[in-house]
């Protein structure tokens, strides 16, 4: 099934007056994981967070083009913008979980969005957990403080918080960056894992993680996107120098 999830089209971006994105497009696919790749400052994670808005919080920034989820312009005014991130997750570089119980950081969106039977919370927190393969390490200490988790599982912890509200799409900007090389392998198991039931973007600066992660791979240099493909061919085949340089290690 290659179905297109998020439709990009002519994409310009800006901080005040600085440019940061220039002119990108490109169509992500439905249950595919999708890896952004390029050097520190390239513009990767600030296209990331145009794809749920998270810019907005920023004072300054402007937007051109369009962002298409499912057909629906996301930058819409009457797009509702919490019912997006709901659609939306996002999961960032550094784990931050709430100072709360384990069990209140994963209840805590669907409480949000509503929920108040104890019983269907207690179900979310359990199959949110089992999918972020958690729960057989804190099932019995979900009313523990999260902030006594190893850095691991407490980035597992954000990506349960993360699925609690059923997203379609799971955003990831350097997940593992900060995390020991056995976190970083639970993790790319763990998008492995979900897979198919979620679209996953993900950014990082690990080619390697990229090439064992994704379905297809982006590279961004300067604000640019130039070129984007399969994972396979973008790594063996390149049809852009300036891939091959920075998969080559020439530069980045």
């Amino acid at each position: 099934m290659n179905t297109t999830k998020i439709d990009v089209t002519n994409l310009d971006f800006f901080y005040g007056r600085t440019q940061a994105l220039f002119d990108v497009t490109m169509q992500i696919r439905e249950s595919k994981v999708t890896a952004f790749i390029g050097p520190s400052g390239c513009g990767k994670s600030t296209f990331l967070r145009t794809l749920n808005r998270m810019n907005d919080i920023i004072d300054g920034t402007r937007l051109e083009g369009s962002v298409l989820l499912d057909g629906e312009d996301i930058y819409s005014s009457k797009l509702n913008v919490i019912e997006l991130r709901k659609k939306v997750g996002m999961v960032f570089q550094k784990s931050n979980p709430f100072p709360k119980s384990v069990y209140e950081n994963v209840a805590y969106g669907p409480r949000i969005h509503g929920e108040k039977s104890r019983r269907k919370l207690d179900e979310i927190v359990e199959r949110s957990l089992q999918r972020a393969a958690l729960w057989d390490e804190v099932k019995d200490r979900l009313e523990h403080n999260a902030m006594g988790l190893s850095g691991g599982q407490q980035q597992r912890l954000c990506i349960a918080r993360a699925l609690a509200v059923d997203p379609a799409i799971l955003l990831m900007d350097e997940p593992a960056s900060a995390l020991d090389p056995r976190s970083t392998a639970r993790i790319e198991d763990l998008i492995s894992e979900l897979r198919g039931d979620y679209t996953i973007v993900i950014v990082t600066h690990n080619m390697q993680q990229a090439a064992r992660v994704s379905d297809e791979t982006a590279f961004f240099y300067e604000g640019r996107l130039i070129e984007m493909g399969k994972t396979k061919m973008i790594f063996t085949n390149p049809t852009q120098k300036q891939t091959e340089d920075y998969i080559t290690g020439r530069f980045g």
